[in-house]
């Protein structure tokens, strides 16, 4: 089963190169995946155009790739879903609604890693909009903002698990 990770707005397939090294060191087949700046909605058949076997493959991202990743997965079914740094809301504009509306649709498991001082995701609403996944595990990092790639090794390992998890 392979991993497809997609980069955040501020990023590049490149900027995602620490995780695929990571899962690949592992056993673990991973692809990251490239996405131009667009609003999320429009890239969404660019990502899926990416993912060989969408239904044989977990698929995710960070910030802004978790969020289309997100998007395709409550329209069409992986075997899981790897939300890195999810951006729930603009910072200083806290919006449940906006970007976990889609959260219901979406029947794989899901994996979310965040940091509690994310600005993009107050941690009390990400809490809440975890709630309305049918199937999600969410693992917080005390004193981390929105990047994640100071515990690289933790979340690759996290994501192994989960892929093996999903395998099943």
């Amino acid at each position: 089963m392979t991993v497809y990770l997609a980069h955040g707005a501020a990023g590049s397939a490149a900027t995602m190169r620490p995780y695929i090294d990571g899962l690949v060191g592992r056993g673990v087949p991973a692809v990251a995946v490239a996405l131009p700046k667009r609003k999320a909605e429009a890239v969404i058949g660019i990502y899926r155009d990416q993912v060989v076997d969408l239904a044989g493959s977990v698929i995710g991202g960070h910030s802004f790739g978790g969020r289309v990743a997100s998007l395709l997965a409550a329209e069409e079914t992986p075997r899981g879903l790897v939300l890195l740094s999810y951006p729930l809301h603009r910072p200083g504009a806290p919006d449940l609604e906006v970007r976990s509306a889609h959260f219901p649709r979406i029947a794989c498991p899901v994996l979310l890693l965040s940091g509690e001082s994310d600005p993009f995701a107050r941690i009390d609403l990400l809490r809440e909009a975890v709630r309305r996944l049918p199937q999600a595990e969410l693992v917080t990092f005390p004193r981390l903002g929105h990047g994640l790639l100071s515990i690289a090794d933790d979340v690759c390992e996290r994501i192994a698990r989960f892929a093996a998890m999903a395998a099943l």
